[in-house]
């Protein structure tokens, strides 16, 4: 099993081959072709380009930001994951020689290209009319990792809202875009301007958003217009200008009291609108802060949409009748909500944005967090370490400060549960719960916690070795007992009627003094002082 980048702006699917000779470390072991008894390597013709020894063609793909991978091409029977009712498939891939950049550096194995070309696995099964010439993704939300996938075509939802593909505008999948409004307003922007080279192309490889230069200063200009009362502030990395703003606080679900509701407009005149998470992404370094995930796209003047423009949404491929749909909804419950029966179930094995242990992507349904807000009163985490118990254990309250740092709590909100010795592994149970000044722990900050775990985006010292996610669950609060539940009402009752009992007491000894002093006793035989009588 690999775990693959889903990639619409590229056609080849590869993993790192055991003859790899400059491969980085991956999430799973290399593929090796001589170990499968199906796989056969593409034979050398005119059609491609071959190795050296002139026998098996040869693949070489070179990235926007200058990572490369090369190596063989080969044919063997692949398979889309247990949930998938889509049957193994025999598909030409990439065996990967060589990697550079991040493709070196990233956890996912490799890439699975979804593009429109000969050897993109969509052409290699429509062509085989295994399914329909259409797809889906949709991906998760800012702090939740993870996606679905479906390869074929569904049931468009009727609120869908799609825009037309030409696909021989450019070799990428493109949407006609002709405005973009900011808090209702439209930007005063020629159309042709998103027309530029490519034109408006959607690439889920693609972390980002990238604007030809006119519109992105005008987008700026309208995003900074809207948002005065927060404080711009600088980026995390000084080697960027990154535009970002503090004091909205860290729940994602309240950022549309912060920022405005921008829209995309198409040729047909429908309206895809993005949230605050859509075009935002969190400030690394200050907590509450976040960052405009839309940059300027250099001289160049095609419009790239990338994952961060879809997250939340499903994005409907539909490569037959020349046309994407957009529809906003819930991607943990996806699946539920479109009650598809004529097309494969997501695939867990490949994630939309980044690799994730498939037993522990944040699933929200397998956790029991459903889409309304629950009380959380604890997280509690299982996470396995490659060091020794012996190594771990005087590391342990510097690593739970580290750990509530890379998560954003307060050192005070994280606990070691339980500690146990694995050989020269160990595994440590941790409790996360709410801060001094909340009684629970909101549903958005628990995937965010979950989702960086499970990802690796928990960036720890080389002296803990690499960690796993293992499990997770979290914990409503405790159901208490009728005198737990009431005994403030009940102190709060006696103490009332303690102090009404003392004020009564109090106001009768007053009013008694008071008596005496206006009837003072005088004894029988006591000398009187005799009045002078006045004259008449």
């Amino acid at each position: 099993m690999f775990a693959l980048i889903v990639d619409t702006g590229s056609t080849v699917t590869y993993v790192p081959c055991s003859s790899c000779e400059h491969c980085g470390r991956h999430q799973d072991p290399k593929f090796q072709p001589d170990l499968s008894s199906t796989y056969q390597p593409v034979k050398c013709t005119i059609d491609c380009n071959c190795d050296n020894d002139k026998m098996q063609c040869m693949y070489d793909r070179q990235y926007a930001e200058m990572s490369t991978s090369s190596g063989v091409l080969g044919e063997d029977v692949i398979s889309f994951g247990n949930q998938s009712e889509l049957a193994p498939q025999r598909a030409v891939f990439g065996c990967e020689n060589i990697e550079t950049g991040d493709l070196y550096s990233q956890h996912a194995d490799g890439i699975m290209g979804l593009g429109s070309g000969d050897l993109s696995i969509m052409d290699q099964l429509a062509e085989k009319n295994v399914i329909s010439d259409s797809f889906s993704l949709c991906y998760g939300g800012m702090d939740v990792g993870g996606g679905a996938m479906v390869l074929g075509g569904i049931s468009p939802p009727s609120d869908m809202v799609f825009a037309q593909s030409d696909p021989d505008r450019s070799p990428y999948y493109n949407v006609d875009l002709k405005e973009i409004h900011v808090a209702g307003m439209r930007l005063p922007l020629n159309p042709k301007v998103f027309d530029g080279k490519h034109g408006t192309v959607l690439d889920s490889g693609t972390t980002y958003a990238y604007l030809p230069e006119a519109a992105f200063l005008a987008f700026k200009d309208a995003i900074v217009k809207e948002i005065q009362p927060l404080k711009q502030i600088n980026g995390p990395d000084p080697n960027y200008n990154d535009i970002c703003f503090s004091g909205a606080g860290i729940d994602v679900s309240q950022l549309s009291k912060s920022f405005p509701v921008v829209d995309m407009v198409f040729g047909n005149g429908q309206k895809y609108s993005l949230a605050p998470e859509n075009y935002l992404f969190r400030h690394s370094k200050v907590r509450g802060a976040y960052c405009l995930g839309i940059f300027q796209n250099g001289k160049d003047p095609t419009t790239l949409l990338g994952g961060i423009v879809v997250r939340n949404t499903l994005v409907m491929y539909d490569r037959e009748h020349k046309k994407i749909g957009f529809w906003k909804t819930n991607c943990g419950e996806l699946w539920e909500r479109l009650h598809i029966s004529d097309a494969s179930p997501p695939m867990d094995e490949v994630n939309s944005t980044e690799a994730v242990e498939p037993s522990v992507a944040p699933s929200a349904s397998q956790h029991n967090i459903t889409s309304g807000e629950l009380q959380i009163a604890q997280i509690t985490v299982v996470i396995s370490f490659n060091i020794s118990y012996v190594d771990m254990k005087p590391q342990i309250t510097e690593l739970a400060g580290l750990i509530a740092h890379e998560l954003d709590v307060n050192t005070s909100q994280v606990h070691l549960l339980n500690f146990t010795s694995l050989g020269n592994h160990s595994l440590s149970k941790w409790g996360i719960t709410p801060s001094t000044q909340a009684a629970y722990i909101s549903n958005s900050t628990v995937m965010s916690i979950i989702s960086r775990l499970a990802e690796h985006r928990v960036q720890l010292p080389d002296t803990y070795g690499s960690y796993k996610l293992i499990d997770w669950n979290v914990e409503p609060p405790s159901k208490r007992n009728w005198w737990q539940e009431y005994y403030l009402v009940v102190a709060l009752a006696v103490l009332i009627t303690l102090l009404v009992g003392l004020s009564i007491l109090g106001t009768f000894l007053i009013w008694k003094k008071r008596q005496q002093n206006m009837h003072p006793y005088k004894p029988v035989d006591a000398t009187v002082p005799e009045q002078e009588l006045q004259p008449l």
